[in-house]
């Protein structure tokens, strides 16, 4: 009886580990570039006002990827496949121009984050934007699904710098607590602009895109769905804990010193006089590793989308002879996004903060066709959300909605 029970263990244990992936990358990565500049500006020029927003976002952010694991997994069709077939062609040809034009935004901010992270380290962007352009492009193009996952989720631990960054820190955690518990709203431009931005960079449109994508292309069975729902809450909680920390790292020293930054890497140099140069060292090779990380999937998740949208074939283990309209997307992006960061007096600080806040205002519209499309009882079945469920994603929705259109006032306005 004990082996038995044993057994079971072992390879319900093996089972997970087969499963997880898609949704502890997918959380992860959105950790981008982009991202920690969004953080790290939150935390130096708000302190810990912001850290109340994690909360609901992160628990929103759970909700959305859980929805499109669970569409992808009993559909076993992409995301853009799905509206394709259920809105047709011109509805899809619409949110695929949208997603395309936004990631090539998302793609040149994780470039220009490759170029600047190096940059601390005294490399220039003239070396490590094309090098590391072409080692993501050969790992995704000459690599196979298995390789290229095992690779993401050892990037994904390379985030735990941020953590140690915030502790060394060494923040008033009593004054942390007081943010995270404690709402706050300020009805000016620069903190409904934050607040947009984290969301958006938080809950990122291509993310759901993606997951949905790499699941399909894992062949995972329903039986197996519970351990891909734990995939996707590990994923989500983590990447909340890191963004929790970069803040807090930034909160606790420039903040507090009324030093003002542009970008992630001035928060890196910035904090070596402050904390010394260990953390400030350990802060840069995080935007290193989250740069190449989202330079590599976020081409790769528009590629999955436009070629899916489009009834191309699509996927890494797919040869150029079989998907050359992927390969060649997947391709055209890097080669786009690495250029324009090389282009002399780029506003590039201005391209990262715009597609953040892009894809806060695109995300609602596609929260949208993920409710329609998983109440779907032909799709779906026994597998629809619950009443409850929908009242608290169709809140969000409306929230984001509303959010959405008082920065766009007040941007008008002002």
């Amino acid at each position: 009886m004990r082996r038995l029970i044993k057994h079971l263990k072992s390879k319900k244990l093996l089972i997970f580990l087969s499963v997880i992936g898609p949704g502890i990358i997918t959380a992860n990565v959105d950790n981008d570039a982009g991202g920690i500049a969004t953080y790290s500006l939150a935390g130096a020029h708000f302190g810990y006002s912001l850290l109340w927003s994690l909360l609901p976002v992160a628990i929103l952010l759970v909700m959305v990827q859980e929805m499109v694991a669970r569409l992808g997994v009993v559909t076993g069709k992409g995301l853009s496949d799905l509206i394709r077939e259920e809105y047709g062609v011109k509805t899809t040809l619409f949110v695929m121009t949208a997603l395309l034009l936004t990631n090539l935004g998302n793609i040149t901010a994780e470039f220009a984050g490759v170029a600047a992270s190096l940059g601390i380290f005294g490399i220039s962007r003239y070396i490590s934007v094309p090098v590391g352009g072409a080692m993501i492009w050969y790992l995704v193009v000459r690599g196979n699904y298995r390789l290229v996952e095992k690779v993401f989720l050892a990037a994904c631990a390379i985030y735990l710098a941020y953590v140690i960054s915030g502790i060394l820190a060494r923040p008033d955690w009593s004054a942390v607590m007081e943010g995270i518990v404690q709402p706050q709203m300020k009805m000016d431009l620069p903190y409904l602009v934050m607040l947009v931005g984290i969301v958006g960079t938080t809950i990122a449109p291509w993310m759901q895109f993606y997951q949905q994508s790499t699941i399909v292309e894992k062949e995972i069975k329903v039986e197996h769905y519970r351990y891909v729902r734990w995939d996707v809450i590990i994923g989500c909680v983590f990447a909340a804990v890191v963004v929790v920390f970069i803040i807090i790292a930034c909160a606790a020293t420039l903040h507090v010193n009324n030093i003002r930054i542009e970008t992630a890497e001035d928060a890196a140099v910035a904090l070596a006089p402050l904390v010394g140069n260990y953390a400030s060292f350990l802060f840069a090779l995080g935007l290193a590793n989250a740069s190449l990380f989202a330079a590599s999937i976020l081409p790769l998740s528009t590629a999955y989308s436009v070629c899916e949208g489009m009834g191309w074939e699509a996927g890494i283990n797919k040869s150029f002879h079989e998907a050359p309209q992927f390969i060649g997307l997947y391709t055209g992006l890097i080669i786009i996004g690495g250029a324009l960061v090389l282009l002399p007096e780029a506003p590039l600080i201005h391209i990262m903060l715009i597609s953040q806040v892009i894809n806060g205002i695109l995300l609602p519209f596609i929260l949208i066709f993920i409710l329609l499309l998983v109440n779907k009882k032909a799709l779906m079945g026994r597998h629809v959300n619950p009443p409850w469920y929908n009242k608290i994603v169709w809140v969000a929705v409306v929230l984001l909605i509303i959010l959405n259109v008082m920065l766009l006032a007040m941007m008008v306005q002002g």
